[in-house]
């Protein structure tokens, strides 16, 4: 039977919603109004006078080139970022779900990371990977190998996905660990007694349970990997070399701060606000079907 909390009146409810309505309104709704009215407008080059064009910006933003590769360079981005850091983390937490010594520790220290500012995060690795400060980086290079992120786009690329990933693998691990530690004893054990290997256990009892979490997570990896790893890549290579790290983020951000186009900065932040409401969108359509199953 369902427990539910009955309030004898309205304003107890009311109350207790109100902070969380108030910041959803100030942190949210009103910045995401300003967004689509802004991308509605146009500024003159001073700033001084706006104009009404409609869907005009949408319509130059899609017709722009640089756009379309700034879209493939996220979608790259995202994807490499939510892969790497789902599949470490699962690892880490199927073997911290077993019976080890000093299992307590490990999870603690694995989980520490995500306390980590995504600036500082970067810098981190700025301390490991940079080619003339960073204990890797000079390594690389006095052994013979080219190793140089602030020039080469392939090397950037690779050094904002491992930094951005790194940082969500302990998110990620909590809620592996959790979903592991949901899975029923009893049928793993009935699997190794009728003389399941490991992986055929993996594959076939505990991959399928963790399908809600894995898909759960999927969706906050890839908003994490769209939003929040701005602090990251400005710190590691400022979008460069070229716009070779250039993810939408980061060209919303130079497109409205550094070039002032308001508008076209703002019809970008509209489209990526669409795509994240899609993805939660679909995100709950999907777990609640599986739910209603």
């Amino acid at each position: 039977m369902e427990r539910r909390t009955i309030f004898p009146g309205q304003a107890l409810p009311i109350l207790l919603v109100a902070p969380q309505l108030a910041l959803t309104a100030v942190f949210f709704l009103w910045p995401a109004g300003q967004a689509i009215w802004y991308s509605t407008q146009r500024q003159d080059a001073f700033g001084l006078r706006t104009e009404f064009v409609g869907a005009e910006n949408f319509t130059d933003l899609f017709s722009d080139p640089l756009y379309g590769d700034s879209i493939s360079r996220t979608i790259f981005f995202c994807a490499a970022v939510a892969a790497l850091a789902m599949a470490v983390a699962l690892l880490l937490a199927v073997f911290a779900d077993r019976e080890i010594r000093g299992r307590t520790a490990y999870r603690t220290l694995l989980i520490w990371p995500y306390a980590v500012a995504p600036a500082v995060a970067a810098v981190l690795w700025i301390l490991v990977l940079h080619p003339q400060i960073g204990l890797l980086g000079r390594w690389l290079n006095q052994h013979g190998i080219a190793w140089d992120y602030k020039l080469r786009d392939g090397q950037a690329m690779a050094v904002v996905v491992l930094a951005a990933a790194w940082k969500q693998v302990s998110y990620d691990f909590i809620f592996f660990v959790a979903g592991l530690q949901a899975i029923p004893r009893s049928v793993v054990e009935a699997a190794r007694m009728d003389g399941a290997r490991a992986w055929r256990r993996f594959r076939t009892i505990t991959l399928p349970l963790l399908m809600p979490t894995i898909f759960f997570l999927l969706v906050v990896n890839l908003v994490y990997a769209a939003f929040e790893t701005f602090g990251t890549i400005a710190a590691l290579t400022q979008g460069g070399p070229g716009k070779a790290t250039e993810t939408l983020v980061v060209k919303v951000y130079r497109d409205g701060v550094i070039n002032l186009d308001l508008g076209s900065s703002s019809a970008q932040s509209v489209v990526l606000m669409a795509a994240v409401v899609a993805l939660t969108a679909l995100q709950f359509r999907v777990l609640g079907r599986r739910d209603a199953d």
